[in-house]
């Protein structure tokens, strides 16, 4: 490999904000905030508006996660 061209590969925090599921993960995803883990040490935290514990798909139930008017948009855009 080539030095100096690849991202950061480090110990990375997501946290769902709608369901406040957090995992501890490996990324190469840029972020400004930390957080503190459960080992007491500090993680760089992203923040996801779904994860599996908040997506139909692993939960079962059907839920409108309507994020910053996503939907008012598509309904204006192919208002009729």
């Amino acid at each position: 490999m080539k030095a100096d061209i690849h991202p950061a590969y480090r110990d990375v925090v997501f946290e769902d904000v709608t369901s406040d599921f957090k995992i501890l993960t490996r990324s190469t995803m840029a972020t400004k905030e930390t957080t503190k883990w459960e080992d007491g040490n500090e993680y760089p935290l992203v923040k996801v508006e779904i994860s599996s514990s908040s997506h139909p798909f692993y939960t079962g139930k059907h839920k409108v996660i309507d994020t910053s008017g996503r939907i008012d948009k598509f309904q204006k855009r192919y208002a009729r």
